[in-house]
């Protein structure tokens, strides 16, 4: 992970494009550059937090911050036409959809399951969600740097576009759902995981040509979603590797 330190060239990081994971501001910090960081931040879907100096000298020491240091990813997002395009040249693609991950552990044990799973790759939302930090790629145990990795702005419409590209979409959800393994797999698929908390959002689901769920026996009706993600993926695996 690397950092930007300073307001101007947090500023000019903003205006560039560049990809920021995070921003922190030192508590208390006031001021024009500051409010146009915040401002940009905003409109780009960045997360932002105040902390106090304990906290902010625990990311970045440098007398040089001006109160403010931004994140930036080593990791390389690809656009989703490049991945729907790698994705053919493997006889039944599979990709996983992620809507609203936001817990970092979560999302690299995910991300760990769907390398071992043979995933092509994986898309991720841009807003409300956790982005490929240095917590994820240690979790991961490295499988995030052999994904390719695409943030969307608009879920919807990515699921369409990849029905028109040939992709059956499967989505994990309770009501009215099919028992996943119920479900033949041999054929291009791209896996939707809802959020820890809310699930998949209806939209979502509604934008779906299969519902599956993992019969449970015990008092508690719901796996950690990146547990869930596994037994998923490796039915698909089984299934694909018991028709050869």
């Amino acid at each position: 992970m690397n950092l930007i330190i300073g307001r101007k060239p947090v500023l000019e990081a903003l205006k560039s494009g560049e990809v920021i994971e995070q921003i922190y501001f030192l508590f208390g910090q006031k001021g024009p550059a500051i409010f146009e960081i915040q401002k940009l931040a905003k409109q780009k879907g960045i997360k932002i937090g105040e902390l106090p100096q304990k906290k902010f000298n625990d990311i970045s020491a440098d007398p040089h911050t001006q109160g403010v240091v931004a994140l930036k990813s080593n990791q390389k997002y690809i656009e989703l036409d490049e991945l729907i395009a790698r994705s053919k040249n493997s006889t039944l693609p599979l990709l996983l959809v992620l809507d609203s991950i936001q817990d970092p552990h979560n999302l690299g044990a995910i991300l760990r399951s769907a390398e071992c799973a043979g995933v092509d790759g994986v898309i991720i939302t841009k807003h409300n969600s956790a982005s490929v930090t240095e917590t994820v790629v240690k979790t991961s145990a490295g499988a995030s740097e052999h994904l390719a990795v695409v943030k969307v702005s608009n879920l919807s419409q990515t699921l369409l576009q990849l029905k028109e590209e040939g992709f059956w979409i499967v989505g994990s959800f309770l009501e009215g759902a099919k028992n996943y393994s119920e479900v033949n797999y041999n054929m291009p698929v791209a896996l939707v995981m809802g959020n820890e908390e809310k699930g998949l959002r209806r939209l979502t689901a509604e934008n779906c040509d299969f519902l599956v769920k993992i019969p449970m026996k015990g008092k508690i009706q719901s796996l950690n979603v990146s547990v869930a993600t596994g037994v998923l993926l490796f039915e698909v695996l089984r299934q694909r590797t018991s028709a050869r």
